[in-house]
């Protein structure tokens, strides 16, 4: 399955109109529910953006901090990463330069691995989604309207029927939303 997985704004945003997220770094207990959630990847499909904001989890001992920073480091650096970048010319960590369309990519990076896969970044999740290869979507909303940014998801020219599969909320008002694609019926 891919998965799109990120935090948001109540209205919607992954970024403020600064590029700004600060607003949506987790408390201890998301955090740990990320840890649970990066155990089961099997993969990451990331833009060039996310891999860098990423990479000090692989790189930098100082994020190793505490208990729920070790295990979280120590997941990430687990899974393989596939880069989608045009600026970049290698990677550093468990990661991969795309070589291959999206598509393709999507395609071999499930192939190679018995459990989910995440994509993320705002403009590769945007093309994955107009592909139709996104399976789920899962969004940590967080209690702040940001008023403008970078959008969680695409303009779409067709609807994309879902059904809930889960929620959750969090001591801190965050609310877990997990999204299937629906069925044709």
């Amino acid at each position: 399955m891919l998965v799109y997985s990120m935090s948001v704004s109540a209205d919607g945003f992954i970024a403020d109109r600064e590029g700004g997220f600060a607003w949506s770094a987790p408390r201890d207990e998301q955090f740990r529910f990320h840890v649970e959630e990066v155990r089961d990847l099997g993969a990451c499909l990331l833009g060039r953006k996310l891999y860098e904001t990423m990479l000090p989890w692989e790189t930098d001992p100082a994020l190793r901090d505490s208990e729920d920073a070790d295990a979280f480091a120590d997941a990430w650096s687990a899974i393989p990463k596939v880069v989608f970048t045009r600026t970049l010319d290698h990677v550093e960590g468990n990661a991969r330069l795309a070589a291959a369309s999206l598509a393709d990519e999507v395609a071999a990076t499930q192939a190679a691995t018995g459990k989910d896969v995440e994509i993320g970044g705002a403009g590769l999740a945007s093309a994955a989604i107009a592909l139709g290869l996104v399976d789920e979507f899962r969004m940590f909303r967080n209690p702040i309207v940001v008023g403008g940014g970078t959008p969680f998801l695409p303009p779409v020219t067709e609807h994309i029927p879902l059904e809930l599969a889960e929620t959750r909320t969090f001591g801190d008002g965050v609310v877990f939303e997990r999204y299937r694609r629906a069925v044709a019926r």
